[in-house]
């Protein structure tokens, strides 16, 4: 069983997710609904049944830090 890690080192975080074709993404939130998207990871060939946007690096970050988050990834994949 592959090793759960954790990081706040953007640098790490935006390593492993291109390393593996992800984007920064955000949920989009229902038009009615007053919270916030929650942020992703984006991977082209998974369908996470989430309306997900596309968002910057940048934003990414910065709403990473404002919400306090800590990233959990694996370095391997599980199948």
């Amino acid at each position: 069983m592959p090793e759960t890690r954790t990081t706040t080192d953007h640098e790490e975080i935006r390593r492993w997710a291109e390393e593996r074709g992800g984007r920064p993404a955000a949920v989009v939130a229902p038009r009615d609904s007053q919270v916030a998207g929650g942020l992703r990871i984006d991977f082209p060939d998974y369908d996470s049944g989430e309306d997900l946007q596309e968002i910057t690096w940048a934003e990414f970050f910065d709403r990473f830090e404002e919400q306090n988050l800590t990233f959990v990834f694996q370095e391997e994949m599980v199948c």
